[in-house]
């Protein structure tokens, strides 16, 4: 079965293409045979965790990958135990790729914690969180979740009307040159981890913002959040190499519907965004981004018709995708990925352990840049950063973040 374009890409950009995503469960170290055994029972269904990319035989120009379907993943030698404390193994993961030739997905047992480590091209972020809802005590043990998900969402199948002028739009976007990050000289940045737990109070207070407006979105708050790390650590982008030239943040957007909601794969496109690095006010940035934001609908009709004509091409020349996929994957064009969601359903249990902490791990990108997670687990906020930068810029852009979210929660809306 030959991989999807979007698949395909995600094995060429030249990047680890590692993501993952943790489960804090307090109490010590799970048993690894109990662990074991409810993976085997939860996932030993999914024809997807069974699949594994077997090269080109002939001239990547002209033969893409193949997914071998149907092998019988190994609970031995995909879940193992680790003495690394969380945000350690989240560095070291994050920087290598998965071992060859089987499924490329691992999942740790670490003191207090799993983590799920996968290759981009065998599952998006949704897809990760999909499968840690499936382990869960509460969870129903069935296969049809995944049963049937060796394929991807059929994003094809619902193009909705679009005018060809926000066609016109959204492909100008997508190359339209931006900014990098401040960097360090040329061959001295290195990937970096951190993981900043936020204030449950502070953020109940952000989310209120504006006041006497709607309230923000995680999403909305991160991205305003955001732009002002960027501005208290980098200062305005007039001072910035490029000078005025706008910040461009990309946001993943799912296109699965509501009926294939669970289904696993690469379901999302990304809309870039310009981030309001230059507004001094914290609430005028954050109803910026609210308004940048509710235009993501439109635009994600606008890649729903695009995508599926450009994946049919790139499919058809397997090169072209990984032309596409490097070339998104530029600090220009991709600097800072930003995404943002809630664990619903809380509380939930793992092997009678409360989870009290989810903690992404986005995936890491060339020199020049950062990418940012967000998640709401019960009354937990978790933000990870993985950076290309200096050795603790993540952790400078966390904590800047935080403060910045300080000043969300704090401000008065400006007058005029």
């Amino acid at each position: 079965m030959r991989l999807t374009a979007v698949e395909e890409g995600h094995l060429r950009n030249g990047l680890p293409g590692t993501i993952g995503i943790a489960a804090v469960f307090p109490g010590g170290r799970l048993d690894l045979a109990q662990v074991r055994s409810r993976v085997r029972q939860r996932w030993g269904g999914l024809d997807r965790m069974g699949l594994v990319a077997e090269p080109p035989t002939g001239p990547s120009a002209l033969f893409g990958h193949r997914w071998l379907v149907g092998l019988p993943f190994d609970t031995a030698a995909h879940i193992t135990a680790t003495d690394q404390e969380l945000e350690s193994a989240l560095a070291d993961g994050v920087g290598r790729s998965l071992p060859p030739g089987r499924p490329p997905w691992q999942l740790l047992v670490a003191p207090d914690a799993i983590l799920l480590l996968a290759h981009h091209a065998l599952l998006d972020g949704r897809s990760l969180e999909t499968l840690f809802r499936m382990l869960m005590d509460d969870a129903v043990p069935s296969h049809a979740p995944g049963q049937a998900a060796a394929h991807p969402p059929a994003i094809a199948q619902q193009r909705p009307r679009v005018r060809p002028g926000g066609i016109g739009r959204e492909l100008r976007r997508i190359g339209l040159p931006g900014q990098r990050l401040p960097a360090v000289p040329h061959g001295q940045a290195r990937p970096s981890v951190a993981v900043v737990e936020l204030d449950p109070q502070t953020m109940r207070a952000a989310r209120r913002q504006p006041a006497g407006g709607r309230g923000a979105t995680l999403n909305e708050l991160l991205l305003s959040a955001y732009a002002g790390a960027l501005r208290a650590c980098y200062g305005p982008l007039r001072s910035w190499p490029a000078g005025p030239t706008p910040f461009y943040a990309t946001v993943p957007v799912d296109l699965r519907t509501r009926a294939e909601a669970q289904r696993l794969g690469n379901g999302v496109t990304a809309l870039r965004i310009p981030l309001p690095v230059d507004t001094e006010s914290p609430i005028t940035r954050l109803e910026m981004c609210q308004d940048l934001v509710a235009a993501f609908h439109h635009r994600g009709d606008a890649h729903r018709t695009i995508l599926p004509a450009l994946q049919t091409i790139a499919r058809t020349v397997p090169w072209l995708a990984g032309v596409m996929a490097r070339n998104l994957a530029r600090p220009e064009a991709t600097t800072s990925l930003c995404t943002a969601f809630k664990w619903r359903g809380s509380p939930s249990h793992f092997l009678g352990r409360p989870l009290a902490r989810v903690v992404p791990m986005p995936q890491l990108a060339p020199p020049g840049t950062a990418n940012l997670c967000l998640v709401h687990t019960a009354d937990a906020y978790t933000l990870t950063v993985v950076s290309h930068l200096g050795p603790g810029d993540a952790r400078m852009l966390g904590e800047a973040v935080a403060q910045d979210l300080k000043a969300v929660a704090a401000a008065e809306v400006p007058a005029g």
